[in-house]
C-alpha cells in the first residue's frame, strides 16, 4: 500500500516564495504517509497571464533543466517521489515541462506535447510520451492539456505506465465563464478526463491543479486521485490543499484486470492512426 498526494495550489513568478510553497505542500504530504507528491503544472514560476494574447516580456522564467531549484525540489523530496512543473529552457525554445524527482536525483523528465492555441506562442510542443521506474512504481506524466487526447495516457500504459501524473495549470473558460465555478464547462471536463483516462487504461491518476488566479484566467484547483475504474477516491474540489488515497497500486491495477483488460484486447489493426 502507498498514499498518493495531488495538490491544488497557487504559484505566481516569484520562484523563491514558490520554493517555499512546494516544500510546504511536501512536508504536508510527508504527515500524510505520501510516498508520491503530483504538483501543478508551472509550481516553478507560475503559468501564462492570458492565454489568447501571452505578453512576450511577461513569460514565467525559463529554467535549465539542471537548474539548482529543480535539484532542491528534489533535496526536499528526499525519500519521496515529487512531480514538478516548470518551465524549462532549450536554447532559444521554451518548453512546458515536468520533471519527478526524490533525493536520488530526476528520475524521469516531460515536455507537454498538445499545446492549445495560446501556448504556442509561449512554448515549442514536446514529441513523446514515455513512462520510467520510480521507487513507487511505473509512472508517466501529463501536463494539462495533454489529458484531453486519449492517446496520450494510453501512450505512457502501453510503456507499463501504473500511475499517471497529471500536472495542470487549468483554468476556467476563457471564452464562456460560467457564474459559479462549480457549473463551469471547463470544471466539468477536468474531472471527467480525468476519470476518463484512469479508467480506460485501468491505472491509478493523481491530478493536480493550480488555484487562485493569474492575469484574467481563474483556476479550477479541484486535485484528486482516481482508482482504475475510473472512481474518485480522494479530491480538494476547488480548495487548496492535498488529496491524499492510500492505495495498493498493483492489486487494484490487477483487480481492475482480472475479466476485462482494456489494453490487452485492443484491436490496432482495426483502428486509423490510433494506438
Amino acid at each position: 500500500m502507498i498514499r498518493i498526494a495531488a495538490a491544488s495550489a497557487h504559484f505566481g513568478r516569484d520562484l523563491e516564495f514558490d520554493l517555499r510553497r512546494i516544500a510546504k505542500l511536501i512536508d504536508d504530504a510527508r504527515r500524510a504517509g505520501a510516498r508520491l507528491l503530483v504538483l501543478p503544472d508551472a509550481a516553478l514560476g507560475g503559468y501564462l497571464a492570458d492565454l489568447r494574447h501571452p505578453d512576450p516580456d511577461a513569460l514565467p522564467p525559463a529554467l535549465d533543466p539542471d537548474d539548482p531549484l529543480i535539484k532542491r525540489v528534489g533535496e526536499l523530496a528526499a525519500e519521496m517521489v515529487v512531480c514538478v512543473g516548470y518551465c524549462e529552457a532549450d536554447g532559444t525554445r521554451r518548453y512546458n515541462s515536468a520533471a519527478c524527482v526524490s533525493g536520488d536525483g530526476v528520475l524521469g523528465r516531460h515536455r507537454k506535447v498538445h499545446l492549445p492555441a495560446g501556448e504556442i506562442a509561449a512554448y515549442a510542443p514536446g514529441e513523446r510520451f514515455d513512462a520510467f521506474d520510480t521507487p513507487v512504481g511505473r509512472v508517466g506524466m501529463l501536463i494539462d492539456y495533454d489529458k484531453t487526447f486519449p492517446e496520450s495516457a494510453r501512450s505512457l500504459a502501453l510503456d507499463g505506465a501504473q500511475i499517471v501524473a497529471c500536472l495542470s495549470a487549468w483554468p476556467t473558460s476563457i471564452t464562456n465563464r460560467a457564474p459559479r465555478m462549480a457549473q463551469d464547462r471547463q470544471s466539468r471536463l477536468f474531472d471527467l478526463y480525468d476519470c476518463a483516462r484512469a479508467a480506460e487504461n485501468q491505472v491509478i491518476l493523481a491530478s493536480s491543479n493550480q488555484t487562485g488566479a493569474m492575469g484574467g484566467m481563474r483556476f479550477l484547483g479541484q486535485a484528486k486521485v482516481v482508482g482504475p475504474g475510473g472512481d474518485i477516491l480522494a479530491r480538494t474540489w476547488s480548495k487548496a490543499g492535498l488529496a491524499v488515497a492510500e492505495v495498493d497500486v498493483a492489486a487494484e491495477i490487477a483487480t481492475a484486470r482480472r475479466v476485462l483488460s482494456h489494453l490487452d484486447e485492443r484491436r490496432p489493426g482495426s483502428y486509423r492512426g490510433a494506438l
